[in-house]
């Protein structure tokens, strides 16, 4: 086996070329925006510089980040252990649906968000069961669960409330509203003043460096100060789910699931049961990624493609572009929901592109996305059953 985890290891790069030229192509054009807006704050460098720095659009990203990370989390497990489970979109619908009514049911938020946990770790187990009993193919059963949830959330809805809007619930409360001690958004510039400054060039300089050593710190601990428990929640998954891969026995053993399921039996592991485990556990934390999304805004909608609208699929992209790294996956996730937010701004502001093709960019970068992790190399044993010739 440890011969098999050093090939594995030999084989693994933390980053291709492809990927490290995407890097330094993106750090360019980051870099000629910044310059643009600064020297011509009037074009559309300038606006684009503007609405990067709003403290609405942080906020809004990584509002967004939260279900795409958390799924992306839980595609890095169940594939990480070779399930590849493309059905993250689907578990992401029913949670947040199920959350959202039984929100209403009970009353209780964290009723809610535990139950609609649930109602996904309970689909995710249904989908591992068919791939790993029946050796079912298993894109086909991950399309299956997308299929279903997108049917069922809808349907039930349509059932319990009339159509497939759900009512409005209450929604996850921000740092600030649950610890009343705590500065609300937008006071810490007044509670930190910078250095009274007069007209002279040493005063001018002095104002210069106190606004570049106090405004991102501020600006930081606004956008946290007003972000739900939900990030934070994000925060602490992408923590927990490092650790768990890679300082963990379970961690080891999933790896060599994916990698050389053969040896992880040999060695006296039920390959079977850790896949069944990496499954489940992509149910919950894509699960607590539904609940976040609909419990941020208070409800489910559940028309056309559903408030989840492709967000699944995108943190499947998110974990690739990382190499199935939890902290790489979440950086991913913030990028893509970064343009998401973008974009809304960008319609407000006025810029004279057509909405339409605004309302685009994020989904164009995850074509760009895709063709640039072409290389990305998946477990070696993903997608494969494996059969270990008896029950343990």
């Amino acid at each position: 086996m440890r011969e098999a985890l050093a090939d594995v290891r030999k084989r693994l790069t933390p980053r291709t070329r492809t990927q490290k030229a995407a890097l330094a192509g993106g750090t360019a054009a980051f870099l000629l925006v910044v310059v643009g807006g600064v020297l011509r704050p009037e074009t559309i460098l300038g606006v684009l510089l503007s609405t990067l720095v709003e403290e609405p659009t942080a906020e809004s990203a990584l509002r967004l980040a939260v279900p795409i990370t958390l799924a992306g989390l839980g595609g890095i497990f169940a594939e990480k252990s070779g399930v590849i489970n493309i059905g993250l979109e689907g578990l992401l619908i029913i949670s947040a649906f199920v959350a959202v009514w039984m929100t209403d049911v009970t009353g209780n938020l964290v009723a809610g968000f535990g139950l609609g946990v649930v109602a996904s770790t309970l689909l995710a187990l249904l989908f591992a069961v068919v791939c790993i009993e029946f050796r079912a193919d298993q894109i086909i059963a991950g399309l299956a669960v997308w299929l279903i949830a997108l049917g069922l959330a809808p349907f039930m809805s349509q059932v319990i409330y009339g159509g497939p809007n759900t009512e409005s619930v209450g929604t996850v409360p921000t740092l600030t509203e649950l610890f009343g001690f705590l500065p609300t958004a937008g006071t810490l510039p007044q509670r930190i003043a910078a250095p009274t400054v007069g007209v002279g060039p040493v005063d001018v300089l002095l104002g210069v460096v106190a606004s570049v050593l106090t405004r991102p710190p501020l600006y930081l601990a606004d956008v946290l100060l007003d972000a739900s428990l939900s990030v934070y929640l994000m925060f602490l998954m992408v923590a927990v789910s490092w650790v768990l891969l890679y300082r963990t026995s379970f961690g080891r053993w999933v790896r060599a699931s994916g990698e050389n399921p053969k040896a992880l039996d040999t060695a006296g592991v039920n390959v079977s049961r850790v896949r069944y485990q990496a499954v489940l556990l992509s149910g919950v934390l894509a699960g607590m990624g539904g609940a976040a999304l609909a419990l941020s805004i208070g409800q489910f909608t559940g028309n056309g493609p559903t408030m989840v609208n492709g967000k699944g699929f995108i943190a499947i992209v998110t974990y690739l572009f990382g190499n199935y790294n939890p902290v790489g996956a979440f950086l991913s996730s913030l990028l893509f929901a970064g343009l998401d937010a973008m974009q809304v701004g960008l319609q407000t502001a006025g810029t004279g592109i057509p909405s339409s093709l605004v309302r685009v960019i994020p989904f164009v970068m995850v074509i760009v996305v895709l063709a640039l992790v072409g290389r990305t190399r998946i477990p070696e044993a993903a997608g494969d059953y494996y059969d270990s010739g008896e029950d343990r």
